[in-house]
């Protein structure tokens, strides 16, 4: 099959690196792709935020299926412009994607569907803010209603910073924002694909959201994460199928927006029951790296039964009974004023340890200087490009293996002024993950 890939994160990356693995042969394309996507894949030099761009590039190449991977894209339109000119297209309709661009729709949808969520004030004014704050206590949660690559919700015991990160979602061109009730329990991603009107789920999976180790410092895009969870309840999977995801996606049928594409479910294990703490509409980074390292079944084959309505044809998931962690290793300053440019090294010897694939997120190649007699015509040289800039995935036996492996491969890789956390994956490891009532 011809695949087109839009995107330029590691998720995109360990998407493109799912389907070169699947049994059948891919022709593989990507737009615009990044340095190691452009391994396994022919790069285009597209906007992939320009519908109009994309379905031209889906045409001249013949794809015979595009996946759209970042959330701007698809609240773009970009899944729509693919599907007007007769390709299928993993993801959903702008109008869908909602569901994550816009915080207010979702709990609109949760509400009618029924799905346990966060109580929640949609608010358009700081004294709403505040009265909403008051209303629920500390901890406080402010939610951005928009996109906001990750780093839109603000959770904290200081009044004032919340009352200050409102202000700054309020500044924003028709600036709304959702104050929510904390969630306590520790929290779980759960991806389910979606044609319509059927849903299969995918393995669960936890992220890192903080900067830190311990979870300290601001939230970022996400500095790793880990599957399976041995933790979580026996289950946990079934429930949120039926009381979460088929319901929602049968309300979005319901609304004349049917969803198609990943429904992304971020869930709170709460004293009081499974909890949706927010909706995405796309595969999350850095969760997809550790859940699609652990599919056996072909990729392409349940992106294109969710592109064309046909997931209840297909046979029952595989998945490796070996544990996956990813470790996020960010550029200085992340996820503030990041620093460009530095040269990244290691990766062939992180590549080199039994287990390890390293996945590139911010990365970029220059031209070798002048005078670099090491070089080989035409090579270049791969230097950060962002605040995440690489996810080093490990694969083991359990979990001790996995993180293990993980470690040695990120001790491998060289940027200077670089950060991970040290910590993934290392709490379930030590038994100290504990569900509230469970």
């Amino acid at each position: 099959m011809r695949i087109l890939v839009i995107g330029t994160g590691a998720r995109e990356h360990a998407i493109t690196r799912a389907l070169s693995l699947d049994t059948e042969a891919h022709e593989l394309h990507a737009a615009p792709g990044n340095p190691g996507i452009g391994q396994l894949a022919t790069l285009h030099a597209v906007d992939q935020l320009d519908p109009e761009a994309v379905a031209g590039l889906a045409l001249a190449i013949g794809a015979e299926l595009v996946v759209v991977g970042p959330e701007a894209p698809l609240a773009a339109g970009v899944s729509d412009a693919v599907r007007q000119v007769g390709i299928p297209v993993f993801g959903p309709a702008g109008a869908a994607a909602r569901l994550e661009s816009s915080k207010a729709f979702a709990k609109e949808v949760m509400a009618a569907a029924g799905v346990p969520t966060a109580m929640a004030h949609v608010c358009t004014s700081l004294d709403e803010v505040a009265a909403a704050l008051d209303a629920f206590g500390a901890p406080f949660v402010v939610k951005d209603d928009g996109l906001a690559a990750g780093k839109g919700v603000v959770v904290t015991e200081d009044r004032d910073a919340a009352l200050e990160h409102a202000a700054a979602c309020l500044e924003k061109p028709e600036g709304r924002l959702v104050v929510e009730e904390y969630l306590d329990g520790p929290e779980v991603s759960l991806f389910c694909i979606a044609d319509g009107a059927d849903v299969v789920p995918l393995v669960p999976a936890q992220d890192f959201k903080r900067v830190g180790d311990g979870d300290a410092g601001p939230n970022t895009g996400g500095m790793g994460a880990y599957s399976p969870l041995d933790w979580a309840p026996e289950g946990l999977v079934e429930e949120v199928l039926e009381r979460i995801a088929r319901p929602t996606v049968a309300e979005m049928a319901r609304r004349g927006t049917p969803f198609s594409g990943v429904l992304y479910v971020g869930l709170a294990l709460t004293s009081r029951g499974t909890r949706v703490v927010e909706f995405n509409a796309r595969f999350g980074d850095p969760e997809t790296q550790v859940v699609l390292a652990r599919l056996r079944s072909p990729l392409a084959a349940l992106l294109l039964a969710s592109a064309t309505g046909t997931l209840a044809e297909l046979p029952p998931l595989r998945w490796a009974e070996e544990a996956a962690v990813t470790v996020v290793v960010a550029s200085e300053g992340y996820p503030g004023s990041v620093r460009s440019g530095d040269p990244i090294t290691g990766i062939e010897d992180a590549e080199s340890i039994e287990g390890v694939h390293v996945l590139h997120a911010g990365t970029a190649l220059v031209p070798r200087p002048a005078g670099d007699d090491d070089a080989a015509p035409g090579e270049g040289v791969l230097v950060s490009a962002g605040g995440r800039v690489l996810s080093v995935v490990g694969i083991g036996a359990d979990l001790a293996a996995a993180r293990e492996t993980v470690y040695a491969g990120v001790e491998q890789v060289e940027l200077a002024g670089s950060h991970h956390r040290s910590d993934i994956a290392l709490a379930a490891l030590e038994g100290r993950v504990a569900v509230p009532g469970v």
